[in-house]
């Protein structure tokens, strides 16, 4: 009489659904376990029901419709896909020991090729229905991010033009001091500290200086003193005010006579939200530059970790496999639901930000640019010389993306340069044939480049520098790259390194386009 799988559900139901529930919640993972154990009895029943359907009447629909749902739920509640995989396992590890009790040895392994092919079934057919409503989550998740992009970029220009109205519209803080003590403030930098004049003047001026900058102020202090020095000075510092709070400052320092006595004159300028600005500005690089790879890769990778990690499953259930055989399946499996884990994190990354075209001048861009790291080129004692040829066309640029590579670049050569160097910045324009161009060029007189790294100087993550995140210049290649443009860097004679920048000037007015 041939075994009558209908019936054997029908007996050992309850029994099935009660062990399942109760495994699902103690061995399969953490979410699982914070799940209530009724909502966890309500999906295994659903799922026992769609199971008895496709192996006592191979009807499919029910466990379609119960992959389409417990994939939104489990996607929703941030549950991994291998665990979510291992939950399906489970029938299969209950029930057949059940088959096993009841049948002839002969007889079972027909029921164990039916189950397989079940959750054979519904394993693959879940996994690939996670993996598209998840790159369906990661394109929302882009969208909503480039639209946070957009108001950030909105509130970054506003921030800007606050920042300028501060600086042309309001006084800056000036001092002077002798001895270290303050003997006159105006009112800007009295109120940039958050004092009265009456309780300024007297005071020790490191009582306006946060600790971790005060040896950096007295070591410039007193290096300067001297009728001799008559040279201006520009460095950055933490202020500190009356409430112990600290923001970042602008200084420039002058020695001079000041009521019949040597002195020491100084203008502060608060630069917290151009601090603020360029710290947004490397975040949303970073992001969007991890954003792209790891978008692009997700097909490539997870797939692949889905399935090593199912056969790593099934592998362990191999009773000849124990002892240090069985210790390296789960060494595997843990390994493999790490990367998991940080493919996850990875894909939680932004896409690259859009390009906005609109007629602007390129010298507009770099006079801009210039006139933003003024005071740095005075820190560093580096001038500046301009060659700019005059009416350039104008051209369809995103003229903020393209002022980032600017000032990356201008960045690079004041870090390079020695002080009292000179970085060249000139721009021409070539009508070619029909194929007009404009090429930019910035020189510095540093040590160059090694030639060992003129290959791989605009490859992502590549650097030079014991602190640098190596997205700088590979950042500046995909803006100029974005439009339509070529970048190349290379040494001088006999010292220096020389950056080239083409751009083509047929872009449309108003386009958009992606960084590659």
């Amino acid at each position: 009489m041939a075994f009558n799988l209908s019936a054997f559900h029908k007996r050992n139901r309850i029994r099935i659904i009660e062990e399942w529930a109760r495994r699902l919640k103690a061995e399969v993972g953490q979410l699982y376990a914070q799940r209530p154990i009724e909502e966890l009895f309500g999906t295994v029943r659903e799922a026992f029901e769609a199971n008895h359907q496709v192996l006592v009447n191979n009807d499919f629909r029910p466990i379609d419709e119960f992959i389409d749902k417990i994939t939104a739920m489990r996607l929703r509640a941030g549950f991994l896909l291998s665990d979510v995989q291992k939950a399906f396992e489970l029938y299969r590890i209950i029930v057949i020991p059940l088959l096993a009790r009841e049948m002839e040895a002969k007889d079972l392994s027909e029921q164990v090729v039916g189950i397989n092919e079940c959750l054979a079934y519904t394993i693959h057919r879940f996994s690939d229905h996670f993996q598209d409503m998840h790159e369906k989550q990661i394109l929302e998740h882009n969208r909503r991010l480039e639209q946070e992009v957009r108001i950030r970029t909105a509130e970054l220009k506003e921030s800007e033009l606050k920042y300028k109205t501060l600086v042309e519209e309001i006084n800056d803080g000036y001092f002077v001091i002798q001895d270290r003590v303050v003997v006159f403030a105006n009112q800007a930098f009295c109120r940039m500290h958050g004092y009265d004049v009456t309780e300024v003047i007297g005071k020790d001026f490191g009582l306006f200086i946060a600790p971790e900058s005060a040896d950096k102020f007295l070591e410039i202090y007193d290096r300067d003193l001297g009728p001799a020095f008559d040279d201006s000075h520009a460095f950055e510092y933490m202020r500190l005010t009356r409430d112990a709070e600290r923001f970042p400052t602008e200084i420039l320092t002058k020695t001079a006579t000041y009521g019949n006595r040597f002195s020491y004159i100084g203008i502060c300028r608060d630069i917290t939200e151009r601090v603020r600005m360029e710290q947004r500005v490397r975040e949303a690089e970073r992001m969007a530059y991890i954003g792209q790879i790891t978008t692009s890769l997700s097909h490539e990778i997870r797939n692949p970790l889905s399935a090593v990690t199912m056969n790593l499953q099934i592998l362990k259930k191999n009773p000849k496999l124990k002892g240090n055989d069985q210790r390296r399946i789960d060494i595997s499996v843990r390994e493999v639901l790490r990367l998991e884990g940080i493919l996850k994190e990875l894909l939680n990354f932004a896409k690259p930000p859009k390009l906005s075209f609109n007629p602007c001048q390129v010298n507009e861009v770099i006079l801009s640019c210039i006139e933003l790291l003024e005071m740095r080129f005075r820190e560093e004692s580096i001038s500046v010389a301009t060659l700019l040829e005059p009416h350039m066309p104008f051209m369809d640029l995103d003229a903020e993306k393209l002022g980032q590579a600017f000032i990356n670049l201008l960045l690079n050569a004041i870090e390079a340069s020695e002080p009292g160097g000179q970085i060249r910045i000139r721009s021409r324009h070539h009508p070619d044939n029909g194929r007009p161009r404009t090429e930019i060029t910035i020189e510095d007189r540093g040590n160059g480049v090694a030639k060992e790294h003129l290959e791989n100087i605009f490859k992502p993550f590549f650097t030079t520098k014991s602190k640098g995140s190596g997205l700088g210049l590979s950042n500046v290649r995909r803006i100029i790259e974005g439009h339509g443009g070529q970048v190349k860097l290379e040494n001088r004679y006999p010292r220096g390194a020389r950056v080239q920048i083409l751009l083509g000037t047929e872009k449309e007015s108003g386009t958009d386009s992606y960084c590659r």
